[in-house]
């Protein structure tokens, strides 16, 4: 099987921020998201931004995506200031927002067909159904598939594209316990066969265990870095294993949950 999308792809993005804020206006006034996040993220890093539910961690994804500028502080990638969004850094949501009328295959060309590659990229298609497992599912509608498989598609339309930078924002949030542990570990190998720099948001320490090599933890509302975790454990990594364990204890310390130990 094919590994790799693009043996000639290059490294993966080195991401800035600078005293980063931002606020939304509401109807009942200011709503303050982040406040002064100062983080420094190298090529091919995998990284897991961890903390309490709607503290703004999906928001920090989104500015770095260029989807959204943020109020004050910038953003960078590779120390050039992100002010738009670019086929370089692409966002993979919770839900896999597949279009329901085209099949596997049509939904995974939507970027190239955008940018007019599409007729001259069908061997790149097939090798980013091979990377996800879902050549033998290319001609299925997404009414077909199970949650796990909608999910390894839109990986895939994200994978051709040959991204540099991976946002994650809790793509497998609403997957089942045995399919979420299938696509963590399918999340390593494609992390580790392309090396592009991966920032991953969720809110299971496990998971952020398991896949990162560095946990940043924030506050809650607005979002402040409160503490990083290196995670030096090898590849592939069990949840029982004594370090992780351990780890595991400091994080929920560090979230204020000490009473879930």
């Amino acid at each position: 099987m094919v590994t790799t999308l693009d043996a000639t792809v290059d490294q993966g993005l080195s991401i800035q921020t600078r005293s980063v804020g931002h606020w939304f206006d509401t109807k009942d006034g200011r709503l303050d998201v982040l406040e002064d996040v100062t983080l420094d993220v190298a090529p091919g890093e995998f990284v897991a931004l961890l903390g309490p539910s709607g503290c703004g961690k999906s928001t920090l994804l989104r500015l770095i995506a260029g989807l959204d500028a943020p109020r004050t502080g910038k953003v960078g990638a590779d120390k050039v200031r992100i002010v738009a969004p670019h086929p370089s850094r692409l966002l993979v949501f919770q839900d896999p927002t597949l279009y329901p009328w085209r099949t596997v295959r049509q939904n995974v060309a939507l970027g190239l067909e955008a940018t007019g590659q599409v007729k001259d990229s069908q061997e790149r298609i097939d090798r980013a159904l091979d990377l996800v497992g879902l050549r033998d599912f290319a001609t299925a509608l997404p009414n077909e598939l199970s949650g796990g498989m909608a999910q390894r598609a839109a990986l895939a339309r994200v994978l051709v594209n040959n991204p540099r930078l991976l946002l994650l924002d809790e793509p497998l949030g609403k997957l089942d316990s045995l399919t979420r542990m299938t696509l963590q570990a399918e999340l390593v190998r494609l992390w580790q066969d392309a090396r592009f720099t991966t920032l991953l948001v969720t809110h299971d320490v496990e998971e952020a265990l398991l896949l990162a090599e560095r946990i940043i933890i924030f506050s809650p509302r607005p979002a402040r870095i409160v503490r990083e975790i290196r995670v030096d454990a090898s590849y592939p990594r069990h949840r029982d294993a004594p370090e992780l364990q351990a780890l595991r204890r400091e994080i929920l310390v560090s979230l204020g949950h000490d009473h879930e130990l």
